[in-house]
């Protein structure tokens, strides 16, 4: 038996990297039995728990044009950009479809706002849970899901191996995580967030306004790496697949098959370590020390919270 669950992180354009090790994972035989995801990963994990193979989930994203993802709508809320090309995306593939619906048991994370909670959002309609695991604060413009402002989950959550191990508590998780090691930091040779943003491109590029924000986006970022580091070291997934995605900038315009292809190089690396997780030995190790539930150990709270 390969029975896993996978973890899917955040990282913006990194994400079409989720498809390649999920495209590896199924040809060595590894049976997804549930899927997590916060941003960028609650996208994959969505389509790939509704049926879209990762083959059909690539010609999906190839086919979308990707100057049209961030147009923005007249109701936005306070944001540089919108999602109205994400949210036609998901309404062309998820359409009304609910959690409860999916193939896969399926959840992604979101943060509250006004109480500084992480969200997990399990039911309801897929299509609004994962807009509010991507609305990444600033950028794109919060979701308000039941009285609840919402942001991007990778604010408290940038890998969801707990999330994952909730839904299957009995099986291993695999987690693929999009950040950079904190160790590697210094190698990267320029700012990786500001300078993709379209605004900044076309408009402020010269200016010392755009400089200044290049040094605070850079900074949020090593505050990102770091939390993906504490958050793996602490829930310490049983694998942990490391895709080199680092160069790619959070809205970059990539070659999605590319990146897929760095997805799967990663996946194929692991494969000693995920074929050792689904031993017998590896059971018998877990039914005799399960995991702790990881809200025992994390500063913050989290619950299920249905999608309206």
């Amino acid at each position: 038996m390969k029975d896993i669950v996978v973890a899917l992180g955040g990282g913006g354009a990194k994400g079409s990297a989720h498809i390649g090790a999920l495209r590896v994972l199924e040809r060595e035989g590894f049976n997804i039995r549930a899927i997590s995801g916060t941003s960028a990963g609650a996208i994959v994990a969505s389509l790939y728990a509704f049926g879209y193979k990762p083959d059909e989930i690539q010609r999906l994203m190839s086919m979308t044009n990707q100057t049209s993802l961030f147009a923005r709508e007249r109701n936005d809320g306070p944001s540089w950009m919108g999602l109205r090309g994400i949210h036609d995306l998901l309404e062309e593939t998820l359409g009304d479809c609910c959690f409860e619906d999916l193939r896969l048991p399926c959840a992604v994370t979101a943060v509250d706002l006004d109480t500084a909670e992480r969200v997990i959002l399990g039911r309801g309609r897929a299509l609004e849970a994962v807009l509010a695991s991507i609305a990444l604060p600033g950028i794109f413009p919060p979701r308000i899901l039941g009285g609840r402002t919402l942001v991007d989950g990778g604010v408290m959550d940038p890998v969801p191996v707990s999330v994952a191990r909730l839904l299957k508590p009995d099986l291993p998780v695999v987690a693929v995580a999009l950040s950079i090691p904190i160790g590697l930091w210094s190698q990267m040779s320029q700012p990786h967030q500001a300078s993709t943003l379209p605004i900044m491109n076309r408009y402020l590029s010269k200016l010392r306004f755009s400089q200044a924000l290049s040094i605070f986006m850079r900074s949020v970022d090593i505050g990102s790496a770091l939390l993906s580091e504490l958050h793996i070291a602490v829930e310490q997934p049983d694998v942990l697949i490391r895709p080199a995605v680092w160069r790619i900038g959070l809205l970059d315009q990539v070659d999605i098959s590319e990146v897929a292809r760095t997805g799967e190089r990663a996946a194929e690396q692991s494969l000693p370590q995920l074929n050792s997780c689904v031993s017998w030995q590896a059971r018998l190790k877990r039914a005799v020390h399960p995991h702790k539930p990881a809200n025992d150990r994390l500063p913050f709270s989290s619950d299920f919270f249905e999608c309206l």
